[in-house]
């Protein structure tokens, strides 16, 4: 596995524990609250320990419209992820937020630069996806939701993979322009006030050095980790139950990152 997948593993892994922390938060919290707060204090703090090459970033004006651009997206994602799960099911929320990130990044490069997914992607990807949808069908919410709110759940869910995809899209364009990744995730993370505690500052390092490899439709793809990281702790730690076509899907959902994350692909910079 090269360096820009395994940074990207290890930041996924990390990302797949706030559900369960969340969800072990006191009922009458907010998942807005949870997503505000946690915004605010990563955003500064990813802000601060990267400030001089976050400042030049923003001052390149090339840069900072994909800043702003991807700062949008930084902001919606938290709110819409913290909810998807609050509604859903810690496992349904990250399967679908994490799940359909892949597509719709796919989407932003055909849609911008006219790049066609290739194939070793689409495998995989694809792999994956049937992975997240037997994940998704073998019984992974507690059962105790109603109908409506697991609905509105997978919408909450899909808003979040589209924004997830809409910042991976924007700071990997900005690193193409020859920036550091820390100075694009400080600027971008600092422009959308997104606070992600401690662990989480770690791993949105680790997923800017992955950037400055990878394209950001197969970051998005290898990201999958994440929702099979947060089923597990779902099931183990929450309770809630994974029939035998759940686990099917999660092993799928393995075997799709794997391929990728050991796959040759093209370098992401011009």
């Amino acid at each position: 596995m090269n360096r820009a997948a395994l940074a990207l593993v290890l930041s996924s892994i990390l990302w797949g524990t706030t559900g369960t922390a969340a969800s072990l938060l006191p009922a009458d919290v907010s998942p807005l609250a949870v997503g505000s707060a946690t915004m605010g204090v990563g955003g500064v703090l990813l802000f601060g320990i990267s400030m001089r090459p976050a400042i030049s970033a923003l001052q390149d004006p090339a840069a900072r419209r994909w800043l702003l651009v991807g700062a949008g997206g930084v902001v919606v994602y938290p709110l819409a992820f913290y909810g998807a799960m609050n509604l859903a099911g810690v496992a349904i929320g990250n399967v679908v937020a994490l799940g359909s990130g892949p597509v719709f990044a796919a989407f932003f490069e055909w849609a911008r630069e006219r790049r066609r997914p290739g194939r070793v992607w689409v495998a995989c990807t694809a792999t994956a996806i049937i992975g997240i949808g037997l994940l998704a069908l073998g019984g992974s919410a507690r059962g105790d939701r109603p109908e409506a709110n697991v609905a509105s759940g997978v919408i909450l869910g899909l808003v979040a993979g589209s924004a997830f995809a809409l910042y991976t899209y924007a700071s990997s364009r900005a690193m193409t322009l020859g920036l550091p990744s820390r100075g694009v995730m400080g600027g971008m993370f600092g422009l959308g006030a997104m606070g992600l505690l401690p662990v989480l500052l770690v791993a949105y390092l680790l997923f800017g050095i992955a950037l400055g490899t990878l394209r950001s439709s197969a970051a998005t793809t290898i990201a999958l980790i994440e929702p099979l990281i947060a089923t597990v702790l779902a099931v183990v730690v929450v309770g809630e139950r994974l029939g035998a076509v759940g686990w099917v899907g999660l092993a799928l959902i393995l075997a799709g990152v794997i391929a990728l994350s050991t796959a040759r692909y093209p370098h992401n910079r011009p």
